[in-house]
């Protein structure tokens, strides 16, 4: 609970023309004593795992969208197609291509393989063989050429329908079907928003505290959503050329959706291990001269140096030289050692 003190006058002989200087009004708090870790706080962007822009490979007239914008989609479901009456035809044109060329060479093979029969009873010559066992061949290359087609068409039938290749959020789809689209020009935008990644950095120093697979807080800066079960991702063995700070990827889950991608958020690194330290309101921390708050023992106040462990958007976690029950919050310039307090 916040106490108000009045500070004693020292010096009573001190006065003003107007009357006597009056004394300054101190506030109070409690300083939490608790086990803590020093702790590294980031704050970097929460981005998809996965963001694909998705077109097809060819060109042609919208005809179905299957996908809306907000809906979540399976791997392998529609998305949507173009469309095939144009590719059907040359699907089927090829399929008859093929035909004929099999039509063909089975004629051919026939032919060759009844001649070699007359060749070995010398009723063919050597050439008359050559001649129909190379026709033969050449029908047999026809085929497989009328197949290479066929294939090609396929897969030009395929290229008509797209799905999504894993499941997803769609964030950006056609309003309208019927318009002409071009070949490689996105038509839906799919992200994978559980996990989330947040991409952040740090000093090279903390780099040797941080692995794999270690748990690490994460708290969203607009809406306060929060989760433990944060993980580091990978620590990447290369600094920033710019910042020489060491890139780090954290794997948010993020399957009840508590946090929006594209936004920022804090992660809290823990390291090392836990030790004594002090809770207290971040307004009762001075930096001037270094890091140090003014703690009140019996009625004295006394400047106490401390080593800031870990930030809140309220509170700091400190290690102190010595212990405290309680603070000064929003300590002013008047504030000094051995100032006389009453409770």
């Amino acid at each position: 609970m916040k106490r108000l003190v009045t500070v004693l006058p020292i010096l009573a002989s001190l006065a003003l023309a107007e009357g006597p200087l009056a004394a300054p009004k101190l506030r109070v708090v409690p300083a939490r004593a608790v086990n803590a870790s020093t702790r590294e706080a980031v704050t970097g962007q929460l981005g998809p795992s996965k963001l694909l822009p998705l077109g097809f490979e060819v060109g042609g007239r919208l005809q179905v969208s299957r996908a809306s914008k907000g809906e979540v989609v399976k791997a392998g479901q529609a998305l949507g197609n173009l469309d095939p009456e144009i590719i059907n035809a040359q699907v089927a044109q090829a399929e008859a291509g093929l035909l004929a060329a099999e039509a063909g060479a089975g004629l051919a093979l026939d032919v060759a393989a009844r001649n070699e029969k007359l060749k070995a009873e010398g009723s063919v010559s050597e050439l008359q063989f050559r001649q129909t066992d190379t026709q033969a061949k050449a029908a047999k290359a026809q085929v497989a050429q009328a197949q290479a087609g066929v294939a090609q068409a396929k897969a030009g039938q395929r290229r008509h329908f797209l799905s999504a290749p894993f499941t997803a959020t769609v964030v950006d789809a056609p309003d309208n079907v019927g318009g002409m689209v071009g070949p490689g020009t996105p038509v839906w935008v799919l992200m994978q928003l559980d996990p989330l990644i947040l991409k952040v950095t740090v000093p090279e120093n903390v780099r040797q505290e941080l692995k794999a697979g270690q748990k690490v807080r994460v708290e969203a800066v607009g809406s306060g959503a929060a989760s433990d079960e944060a993980t580091i991702k990978v620590v990447l063995p290369s600094a920033d050329p710019q910042t020489r700070r060491v890139p780090l990827e954290i794997s948010v889950p993020n399957a009840d959706g508590r946090f929006v991608a594209n936004t920022l958020a804090r992660v809290s690194i823990q390291l090392g291990e836990a030790k004594a330290a002090f809770v207290v309101p971040s307004t009762a921390l001075s930096t001037s001269g270094g890091d140090h708050v003014f703690a009140v023992e019996q009625g004295v106040v006394k400047r106490v140096a401390v080593k800031v462990m870990e930030r809140t958007n309220t509170t700091v976690t400190v290690q102190a030289s010595v212990p405290m029950t309680q603070v000064v919050d929003y300590p002013t310039a008047a504030v000094t050692e051995g100032l006389k307090v009453s409770p």
